[in-house]
C-alpha cells in the first residue's frame, strides 16, 4: 500500500534525522539559547512550501515566543505558484525583502530551503550574515551536487555558519505511484517542522539547566492562556514585526 510506504518513508527520515543529525540540531539549540539570553530574535525564512515553517514557529501553542517570520508574500503559492517559483530562482530580490526587518548580531536566522539551489534564499542567507546574525540553514544534501541556479553556482550550506540535512530524498517525494517512475508523498515540509521544533526544545533544554524559563506561548483555548501570553509579549511586541 502506497500509504504504509509512506509511513515508513516518513519513519525512517526521522529515524535518520536522530541518529545523524542530532549533534548538529542540540549545537543550534545552544545558538538558540544563547540568543534568548542575549534578548536576540529567531528570524526564519522560507520560500514556497519551505515558508511553511515560519508559520509553524510563530504564534502558537507550545512556540517560541522571539520568533520573528519573514513573510513575502510574493514567494507564497497563494499569489501565483508559478510566480512564487520563478521569484525564489530571481537574484537581487533578498536585500529589498531583508531591509524591512531588523536584524541584529545577537539574533538567529533559521533558513529552509529543500533544494538549496535557488538565488533568493541563498542571498537571504548572506544578507542575514553581513547583518551579523548567525545564520542556520535546513537543505537537503541530496541536492549537493546539482547546479545551483545562483549566479556565484553557491548552495545554501555554503553560505550558512551550520547546517541540517532534512533527510529528505532528491526530488522530495518518496513513493513512486505510476509505472513510469512519478512520485507522491514528500517528505521535506514533515521534516523540517521536526528539526526546527526539536531545535527550539533543544534551547528549551538548556536554559532550564540555567534556572531560565523557555518563553513559550500557552494555547488561548486554555484556562489563564491568553493572561499568561500577554505578559510574555511585553518584552517582544514592539519588536516582532508580524505581531
Amino acid at each position: 500500500m502506497f500509504t504504509e510506504e509512506y509511513y515508513k518513508n516518513v519513519h525512517d527520515s526521522i529515524e535518520n534525522i536522530k541518529e545523524q543529525e542530532t549533534d548538529k540540531i542540540l549545537a543550534a539549540g545552544g545558538k538558540v539559547a544563547d540568543a534568548i539570553k542575549n534578548n536576540g530574535l529567531i528570524h526564519v525564512f522560507g520560500c514556497g512550501h519551505s515558508h511553511m515553517v515560519a508559520e509553524e514557529l510563530f504564534f502558537r501553542a507550545g512556540g517560541l515566543v522571539p520568533i520573528n517570520p519573514i513573510f513575502d508574500t510574493s514567494t507564497m503559492l497563494h499569489e501565483g505558484a508559478r510566480r512564487s517559483s520563478a521569484i525564489e530562482r530571481m537574484s537581487g530580490h533578498a536585500k529589498l525583502t531583508i531591509d524591512n526587518y531588523q536584524i541584529n548580531p545577537n539574533d538567529i536566522f533559521l533558513i529552509a530551503s529543500n533544494s538549496g539551489i535557488n538565488s533568493y534564499p541563498i542571498e537571504m542567507a548572506q544578507e542575514a550574515k553581513k547583518r551579523g546574525a548567525y545564520v542556520i540553514g535546513i537543505t537537503s544534501e541530496a541536492y549537493k551536487n546539482v547546479p545551483s541556479r545562483n549566479p556565484e553556482n553557491l548552495h545554501l550550506p555554503d553560505v550558512c555558519d551550520m547546517y541540517i540535512d532534512n533527510h529528505a530524498g532528491y526530488g522530495d517525494a518518496s513513493v513512486t505511484v505510476t509505472d513510469d517512475g512519478v512520485k507522491a508523498g514528500p517528505l521535506s515540509s514533515i521534516n523540517v517542522f521536526f528539526i526546527a521544533n526539536s531545535i527550539i526544545l533543544a534551547a528549551g533544554e538548556i536554559l532550564s539547566k540555567d534556572n531560565i524559563k523557555l518563553p513559550v506561548f500557552t494555547s488561548g483555548n486554555v484556562p489563564q492562556g491568553d493572561m499568561r501570553n500577554q505578559k510574555l509579549l511585553i518584552n517582544y511586541k514592539y519588536r516582532v514585526k508580524h505581531l
